[in-house]
């Protein structure tokens, strides 16, 4: 079972090896790494069924870049290796306005929102490790996917996300909504 890490680097569990795991924001020199995994990322969501989402060159450089310029743009490494990507970006979130067929847990109260997440398929615990950097920064989390993409329902739901209802991006194209809502301690 891996040893849970956020932004600390401590070791992580995985097998007979201790892997050194850190989160750190991404810097322009990693383009090239993220765009990697991005492709990894992709392959596994067409192998899974998934084949709508991320298409026609999305995620692009330029959201990447447009993460970084909003300080939001998060790498995950292992061994100093990239093996996965994020975006952690403050409220409010545009597309997250209107909600349909549900309604968010709280709309009073700032959030932050993680999109983008992507990683390579032998990286294991990626996404545990994404929340437990994102909800050591905020305990207010909302998220969305889509429908195809049963891998990250799952581990939304795996995560204790409550689902809301669906949002449309700027685009027109659907996603399902969730959030989570901790009291700050």
């Amino acid at each position: 079972m891996p040893q849970v890490s956020g932004r600390n680097g401590t070791n992580w569990r995985k097998g007979i090896l201790d892997v050194k795991r850190i989160i750190r924001e991404a810097q322009l020199s990693d383009m090239a790494d993220i765009m990697t995994v991005m492709d990894a990322a992709k392959k596994i969501m067409r192998q899974s069924g998934n084949l709508y989402q991320w298409n026609n060159g999305y995620p692009s450089e330029a959201v990447i870049l447009a993460d970084m310029e909003k300080n939001g743009s998060f790498v995950v490494e292992d061994e100093a290796i990239v093996v996965g990507y994020f975006a952690f970006l403050p409220s409010p979130e545009p597309t997250y306005f209107n909600i349909y067929e549900g309604n968010w847990l709280n709309d009073e109260e700032p959030y932050h929102v993680v999109h983008r997440i992507a990683s390579y398929p032998d990286a294991h615990g990626i996404f545990s490790s994404i929340m437990d950097y994102c909800f050591s920064h905020d305990p207010n989390i909302r998220i969305d996917t889509h429908r195809d993409n049963k891998i990250m329902q799952h581990n939304i739901a795996k995560h204790g996300f409550t689902y809301c209802g669906i949002i449309y991006l700027a685009s027109g194209d659907e996603r399902l909504a969730y959030q989570k809502y901790g009291k700050k301690t």
